[in-house]
């Protein structure tokens, strides 16, 4: 049996839907890829597609999804609030079967040899799939995003894994790697002060003190006119959705708000998700497809 990968790509383009989607189409038009979730966010101006399928056909898929991206995005004209290094920022590769993130590996680095050979964009390395000698997370080589990233590269602080040791003008540099399920989850609160949400973000993350396993920003939404606390959860078993909430939830009752809606972005596996735990933390559009086995042949 073909070892079967889940891959959730992210683009630094969330304002036009039509865009989104004939990115998204690119996988679809390979026969055993299911293309599960399309999430789009105009204020972080990022989408972040999540589909199925045979490892070696994921890893098509998301070069295919790829080159429609970096016809359609220009990282010249772009603003979100979200961190981003490139027009095809992130690309991790999952294993959805016990045993199989050695599958997952080898999926990234071929993703990453393939668009920069391909398209002359330098390409990073990070969790499981980074090399030897190179260990690295996604925060780290996002720090200080595009900007930061060019001086570091510059300087020789930093070297991609494949492709030119410059960012790209027009599409900068991408990351790839190989992971365990990640939630993301973002808690809307019922007030604009940004200056909250970022207070909040530092005692949530794990960084500074919070919970295990939790990346948080805070972050002001301008579509909606309130501030959102954005979170990773990158080991649901050290900290659940529920704990991240009530975390937030207090801390923002503390302080006289109120929280108005969380949300997934992406799936989450149904050890960490279930309606019971939806309900708890008012979630946005609660359906059984965003559990990951929900999908699963």
């Amino acid at each position: 049996m073909s070892s079967f990968l889940e891959c959730v790509p992210n683009f630094s383009e969330g304002r036009d839907k039509n865009k989104v989607h004939e990115i998204a189409r690119a996988a679809s038009s390979l026969k055993r890829v299911k293309v599960i979730d399309i999430n789009h966010d105009p204020d972080h101006h990022r989408s972040v597609v999540t589909f199925m399928g045979p490892s070696e056909e994921v890893v098509e898929a998301a070069l295919l999804m790829a080159e429609v991206a970096l016809k359609l995005i220009d990282l010249r004209s772009h603003v979100g609030v979200h961190p981003r290094i490139g027009a095809v920022d992130v690309v991790p590769f999952v294993p959805l079967r016990h045993g199989e993130m050695k599958t997952a590996v080898e999926a990234a680095r071929e993703f990453g040899r393939e668009l920069a050979e391909r398209f002359k964009i330098p390409v990073f390395l990070y969790g499981e799939a980074a090399t030897a000698g190179k260990k690295r997370e996604l925060p780290e080589i996002r720090k200080g995003g595009l900007e930061g990233l060019k001086k570091r590269m510059e300087t020789g602080a930093i070297i991609p894994d494949f492709g030119p040791k410059t960012v790209h003008e027009k599409w900068g540099a991408t990351v790839t790697g190989a992971r365990m399920p990640l939630i993301a989850f973002n808690v809307n609160l019922e007030c604009s002060d940004l200056h909250l949400a970022q207070s909040i973000a530092s005692m949530v993350r794990e960084r500074d003190g919070g919970l295990p396993g939790v990346r948080a920003l805070g972050l002001y939404l301008a579509s909606r006119g309130i501030v959102q606390v954005s979170t990773n959860i990158t080991d649901y078993r050290l900290s659940s959705l529920l704990q991240v909430y009530r975390r937030i939830e207090e801390a923002a009752s503390k302080a006289g708000v109120k929280i108005r809606e969380s949300e997934l972005i992406g799936l989450a596996p149904a050890e960490a998700l279930s309606p019971e735990v939806a309900r708890e933390i008012h979630l946005k559009n609660f359906s059984p497809k965003m559990i990951i086995e929900y999908h699963l042949p």
